[in-house]
């Protein structure tokens, strides 16, 4: 990974920045009828320089979502359809011989799909765990190991996983440690019905070609957003809280397993990059309650009473706020 500039090296200031995010979200509602939440979300998450996990029922357009996201902000998208009999090297690619001249031949690493700067692992549950194991050293290094030798990936680097939360014939249970990789999760519920039948209107007519959309940031210009997503104050009290609830997650009676610092220090800076998303230079108590929920869901386990009882992990962050 590259080293990230100080703020006087930036061509971005923040409220540059504030106007191309803004744009940003008006080119990708050019193709995307809602979902305001999780195209946020989604922003936050590439501010903060950190992977997601969008759970829904098919048909909710989170490819859609993805790819549209990666055209605006000019990354190479890539995607990963996840079965059963995916290999490790499927995803990071594997060495290969090559005939040169004179009929040499040579060992050559052939890149896979994970050298992209936005990854689209679908349906991720339904790989294996060595082949899931193997997007850990992607999602957490930003390189990949094949062959004994290393491999940077590109810079920025994202993975963006699907998974079904409904369908479990022919899933493998993503494990803690791989959970825990995962920035935010990212549930994506049905639309409206203004919004459904504004779907249907939208593609259901004649439509000569995908609806196109601008760039509006450029690779480096993220680079930059990203350095000055972590330079937005936070008050000391509202850091606190953010650690405090947290904290109070390991300590709760109907909490099996809580979250570790890492979900501290996801809390703190997917608030900051909401509130540029929101258009302020300055972290509110609101932006630690708002981003609660993503950050929290999939880092707690509720305990078999509290289960049995209907409690979800969403009302166990509720209850602690």
């Amino acid at each position: 990974m590259s080293q990230d500039p100080t703020t006087d090296d930036l061509e971005l200031d923040i409220d540059e920045l504030q106007t191309k995010l803004a744009r940003v979200r008006e080119e990708v509602g050019r193709r995307l009828v809602g979902q305001q939440r999780v195209l946020d979300d989604l922003l936050a998450c590439v501010l903060a320089d950190g992977n997601a996990l969008l759970e829904s029922n098919p048909g909710l357009a989170k490819t859609l979502t993805v790819r549209t996201l990666a055209n605006v902000t000019d990354l190479d998208f890539s995607r990963v359809q996840n079965t059963p009999d995916l290999m490790p090297s499927d995803i990071t690619g594997t060495e290969i011989i090559r005939e040169g001249e004179g009929g040499s031949r040579d060992f050559v690493f052939e890149q896979g799909p994970i050298f992209a700067n936005v990854v689209l692992a679908d349906e991720i549950n339904r790989a294996t765990p060595k082949t899931q194991a193997a997007l850990l050293e992607a999602m957490e290094e930003g390189q990949v190991t094949a062959a004994g030798e290393t491999h940077a990936l590109p810079d920025p680097f994202f993975v963006m996983a699907t998974q079904n939360p409904i369908e479990q014939e022919g899933t493998y249970r993503l494990p803690e440690a791989q959970m825990d990789r995962f920035l935010l999760k990212i549930l994506v519920d049905y639309p409206s019905l203004d919004e459904e039948l504004a779907v249907v209107d939208r593609y259901t007519g004649r439509v000569d070609e995908a609806i196109p959309v601008e760039q509006v940031l450029s690779r480096e210009e993220l680079l930059d957003a990203q350095t000055l997503t972590r330079e937005v104050p936070i008050a000391d009290d509202i850091r606190e809280r953010a650690v405090e609830l947290v904290r109070e997650t390991r300590e709760a009676d109907h909490i099996e397993y809580g979250a570790s610092p890492r979900a501290s220090m996801a809390l703190v800076v997917t608030a900051k990059a909401r509130a540029l998303i929101e258009g302020r230079a300055y972290v509110s108590e609101d932006d630690i309650e708002r981003m609660a929920k993503p950050v929290l869901r999939h880092r707690v386990v509720v305990d078999f009473r509290a289960e049995r009882d209907g409690m979800t992990p969403d009302d166990a962050v509720d209850e602690l706020l």
